[in-house]
């Protein structure tokens, strides 16, 4: 999927609102300054209020999903603004996709 890549820069939300923590295993490609995300980073969430009646089920992490399909970083899609992070809760329960709020749009992948 084409389109800007996203970044330690970017903003990502879980769908109730925290904060994704982004870091990433690259250390060698940057967009506008900051290193590209890779498809095979899993990324820690923070303040999620996620609760199911009266039981606490924050966001706890985001696994991604459709990379770059023509682009690689040693041997890894980079992340792209289309791509699919998955929220997860403590009990590794699928709790909806992450939000792409920001991201740079100078570097761009296929």
């Amino acid at each position: 999927m084409p389109g800007p890549l996203l970044t330690v820069a970017s903003t990502i939300l879980c769908p109730h609102g925290g904060t994704v923590t982004l870091t990433t295993s690259n250390s060698v490609v940057r967009a506008d300054a900051a290193f590209v995300l890779l498809e095979s980073d899993v990324h820690p969430v923070v303040g999620c209020p996620f609760t199911i009646g009266t039981k606490p089920s924050p966001c706890v992490r985001v696994e991604w999903q459709a990379g770059a399909a023509k682009s690689t970083i040693r041997a890894a899609k980079p992340l792209v603004q289309s791509s699919v992070g998955l929220c997860y809760s403590p009990e590794s329960a699928p709790q909806g996709v992450a939000i792409i709020a920001s991201t740079q749009q100078k570097g761009i992948a296929q």
